[in-house]
């Protein structure tokens, strides 16, 4: 059974535990701050299993981080032993020329409260808080943000320069379990075309941006400026995880 408050010590957070949507906001933007999204298993060939017990253990006890599958369903799980309700949702991520991944290519989360939820600590560089499941614009420390409902499915959008919209990725209300996901879970851990098997990634948001590692580059945003390092060596890479992520491989 989870142990929220070994869950919440990870997290550094010391909040309310109310579910509500002040605490899902606070909750959101701790967890991004704290936990990176990673996928350093995945070149030693260590398998992901998507199991919650799993996921949980390795955020809160081995505190590491992880991919979508594993940062949003660890996340569910801590905000349901809280009293929220949570479904996990089946994403499609935007590519090129419109063109979408398959379903189950991402993992993000609807949370109920009087209004419903958008939240996702597994993107990598998104929203810092949840976004209420309307098609207005949403300003986030992040951006402004905006949900548009086609039919069935809802598009996530990021305002970029110039007006224009940018897609992030589109879900349906379906309500999906762990298991929808292994499959496509397997298929970015092995396939040489999945982005996850051709980069090392780590990366996490900070208060004044976000830092990055990014195979031997070192990248870190501070108030909007950008400074990138290239690592001479790996035991430099591995003295940057563990400062930077408080990660030890």
């Amino acid at each position: 059974m989870l142990h929220v408050p070994s869950y919440l010590d990870r997290i550094a957070y010391h909040g309310s535990t109310t579910p509500t949507a002040d605490t899902l906001r606070a909750l959101h933007r701790a967890h991004l701050t704290t936990v990176p999204f990673e996928n350093l298993d995945i070149s030693p060939g260590r398998m992901i299993v998507l199991d919650e017990e799993a996921i949980v253990r390795k955020v809160v006890n081995e505190r590491r981080g992880g991919f979508c599958y594993e940062l949003n369903g660890a996340f569910a799980a801590l905000l349901r032993a809280m009293g929220f309700r949570v479904t996990l949702l089946s994403a499609r991520v935007a590519g090129n020329e419109g063109r979408e991944s398959p379903e189950f290519d991402h993992l993000t989360l609807l949370v109920d409260l009087e209004e419903s939820w958008l939240a996702d600590v597994g993107f990598g560089e998104l929203f810092l808080e949840p976004l209420r499941l309307d098609s207005s614009e949403q300003t986030d420390p992040a951006g402004v943000f905006r949900q548009l409902q086609s039919g069935e499915r809802w598009h996530l959008e990021k305002s970029e320069p110039a007006g224009l919209w940018k897609r992030e990725y589109s879900f349906t209300l379906e309500p999906r379990t762990l298991d929808d996901f292994r499959a496509r879970c397997v298929y970015h851990q092995t396939s040489p075309d999945s982005h996850f098997t051709q980069n090392r990634i780590c990366t996490r948001a900070t208060s004044e941006g976000r830092i990055t590692l990014s195979g031997m580059n070192l990248i870190v945003t501070r108030n909007g400026r950008r400074e990138e390092t290239t690592l001479p060596s790996e035991e430099e890479r591995s003295r940057v995880l563990l400062q930077h992520f408080g990660i030890r491989l």
